[in-house]
């Protein structure tokens, strides 16, 4: 985290507690905002009067992409799935249009948990533990990809049908905008993923951002999941694409996007290949064709990594050394080629 960046800048906590208030929440003092290290995409605050905490998210302050900050999506999704079996944090208040707090923002209750971002901080845990939590996290998105969507609400959330496709026009639309120098390789893995979009697919909800470090862990037990987060890339799409995602995110490159060694990048954890046939165990479904979401997913995270330096360079990200993100993108790329080239 930059040591220039003050929360206050983006966040205003007299208006946030006029806002919360005015939403019939008990505030009991003056709120404290302290931004929560480790996010690359929205930023994320704690909020404390001193006796209750909150989590507040809005976006960027600069070099927006259309669709990856969506707040709207995050509080629909978080609001739908109380009442499921997945762990989401309770939803409090939200300002849609930013009138009132200047961006979109969602403020939720604060998840007393554990969360496991750093390859240090999972070497805490034992190998049954790391087992355990891997079990975990794979129970946690098979009952997300069960949950009816129509039952809880979410029915006209995306559209499911056609949903591979529009992945591969959006993030080829993405690197249009945050591109930083010229790749034509991106160029060419775009052209080959939209010849051999699958026809047919499954169709639940997506968290579309699925790995350790978006989860919020039982302070007691790594192996139950207390809150899943990060939820403004969630629709109704293909579940492959979420299990496609949460092993390409297992490449060792993902340090260079974050910036430090990442737990979810660790040889502590099973090899993406093991972790996708544990889905397949715990779901009963198969992966179609996987190859492909591999490199979608391989797509993604190029473009990913593309946009956080491009918003690094614009001077609006705080996390400081964050423009050496794209030094990822080109091999994220290259790795999507060699699973459909």
């Amino acid at each position: 985290m930059s040591a220039a960046f003050d929360p206050r800048s983006v966040l205003d906590p007299a208006v946030l507690r006029k806002f919360l208030e005015d939403n019939d929440v008990d505030v009991a003092g003056d709120l404290q905002i302290d931004l929560v290290s480790g996010g690359k995409s929205n930023l994320t605050f704690s909020v404390t009067d001193g006796v209750k905490k909150w989590i507040a998210r809005r976006p960027p302050t600069g070099g927006l992409t259309p669709s990856a900050h969506d707040m709207a999506r995050e509080w629909t999704v978080t609001s739908a799935l109380g009442a499921t079996d997945v762990p989401v944090a309770p939803t409090v208040a939200f300002d849609a249009d930013g009138a009132i707090l200047g961006a979109p923002c969602t403020v939720v209750e604060f998840i007393d948990g554990t969360v496991i971002r750093t390859a240090a901080e999972l070497d805490a845990l034992s190998d049954t533990e790391v087992d355990r939590n891997l079990d975990g996290l794979v129970a946690t998105l098979a009952a997300l990809h069960a949950v009816d969507y129509e039952t809880v609400g979410l029915g006209e959330f995306g559209r499911p049908a056609g949903f591979a496709g529009r992945q591969v026009k959006l993030w080829a639309r993405q690197w249009g905008i945050v591109k930083t120098r010229e790749l034509p390789d991106v160029e060419r893995l775009c052209g080959i993923l939209a010849d051999r979009v699958p026809q047919d697919a499954r169709a639940t909800i997506v968290h579309g951002d699925y790995r350790v470090d978006n989860t919020i862990l039982d302070a007691t037990d790594p192996g139950k999941v207390a809150a899943v987060v990060d939820w403004e890339m969630s629709t109704l799409g293909d579940p492959i694409a979420d299990v496609a995602l949460m092993c390409i995110y297992r490449e060792p490159v993902f340090d260079t996007v974050l910036g430090f060694d990442a737990a979810w990048t660790s040889p502590r954890y099973p090899s993406a290949a093991e972790i996708a046939q544990r889905y397949v165990t715990a779901t009963g479904y198969d992966l179609g064709d996987w190859d492909f979401y591999l490199a979608l997913a391989s797509l993604k995270l190029g473009v990913i990594a593309e946009g956080i330096s491009h918003r690094a360079r614009a001077g609006a990200s705080p996390e400081a050394g964050a423009e050496k993100a794209s030094e990822a993108t080109a091999e994220f790329i290259a790795a999507g080629l060699r699973y459909v080239g």
